[in-house]
């Protein structure tokens, strides 16, 4: 009797918990993939909002496909959840600019929607509040200038993206592209201020780990003597470490040297490790745990008609081979 009474009283209590959490307001962030340390890193910021603000009448709401590369997928979580009475606001990373734009049309929510690591095109931006996250553009220039310092005088590069559809990415290639030519605008290298991108690339991986390290050999076989890679995502870096590694060691003393230059986004999992053993030029890293943390503030605001900047830029942390113990913002 005495072990039904507790089970009784432990039932009761987790109701009402579950009671409590569900009269919260959802602050929800959509991400394009569960799959993803990246995705995982705004999780924990979102996260330690929950815990310093456990009395607020609103709740940061973590969510997303199992993967990264299911476009579809996430459309229908937002669909889904700009339809629900407890959310509050939406903060969207899109996998698919257009495909999050036309979702967010066809459900023309009446709460704020803002987006996050990722930005809707510029002629879809009026759909949402604000954007908080990279300056993604910078971010490729940084890459281009690493690349650039180290080969001054240009030569082959390959271009490393992740899906097609992707706006930051774009950005990324686009800001990288034009800190190497001095041009702006240019969709593809073709000898431009001493470059040119060699065939078949840029490459696109869906986000995909081993699909980098395997479209990198596929790459470096056909063009064993390529001056650089310019990865716009980290990853082949932190999504398949030991694989690239495995890659990129026999290329070691290039690199050293800057005979061969890898320019490359993020700094997740291994990526600053690597980094540390000389087998990328310079990684230009994002801060996930910032976006995740941050955006229920946003949110908020947008919930009360505050005013809100547009964009919102969180910063960047530059990491080589000899600032690996410092370069990381704690």
């Amino acid at each position: 009797m005495k072990k039904t009474l507790m089970l009784v009283l432990a039932a009761t209590a987790l109701a009402f918990g579950a009671g409590d959490a569900l009269a919260k307001k959802n602050l929800v962030i959509v991400v394009k993939g569960l799959d993803n340390p990246f995705f995982e890193a705004i999780h924990q910021g979102c996260e330690k909002w929950n815990k310093e603000n456990a009395s607020s009448e609103y709740a940061c709401f973590y969510t997303g496909p199992a993967s990264t590369s299911d476009e579809a997928g996430e459309a229908q979580i937002v669909q889904d959840l700009l339809g629900k009475p407890d959310t509050a606001a939406m903060a969207i990373s899109p996998s698919n600019a257009k495909l999050i734009a036309q979702t967010i049309k066809t459900a023309n929510p009446s709460i704020p929607v803002m987006t996050l690591d990722a930005d809707l095109a510029k002629e879809d931006s009026a759909l949402r509040k604000t954007y908080l996250g990279t300056d993604n553009y910078l971010m490729g220039q940084r890459i281009g200038e690493y690349i650039k310092k180290a080969k001054p005088k240009g030569g082959t590069i390959c271009t490393i993206e992740g899906n097609a559809g992707a706006d930051n990415i774009l950005r990324r290639a686009q800001g990288m592209r034009d800190s190497l030519t001095g041009k702006t605008g240019l969709a593809a290298l073709a000898g431009e201020g001493g470059w040119t991108e060699v065939k078949g690339c840029p490459v696109f991986t869906n986000d995909d780990g081993a699909k980098g390290v395997q479209a990198m050999t596929d790459i470096l076989a056909a063009n064993p003597k390529l001056d650089a890679f310019g990865i716009m995502g980290g990853w082949p870096l932190f999504g398949a470490p030991q694989p690239y590694r495995d890659l990129i060691k026999p290329l070691a003393a290039r690199l050293a040297s800057n005979d061969f230059v890898i320019g490359a986004a993020d700094t997740i999992g291994d990526e600053v490790a690597i980094a540390g053993e000389g087998l990328v030029t310079a990684l230009v890293g994002q801060r996930p745990f910032e976006m995740g943390y941050k955006a229920p503030t946003a949110m908020i605001s947008l919930i009360k008609g505050e005013k809100v900047a547009d964009p919102i830029f969180t910063g960047l942390d530059e990491c080589t081979k000899d600032t690996v113990a410092t370069c990381i913002q704690k």
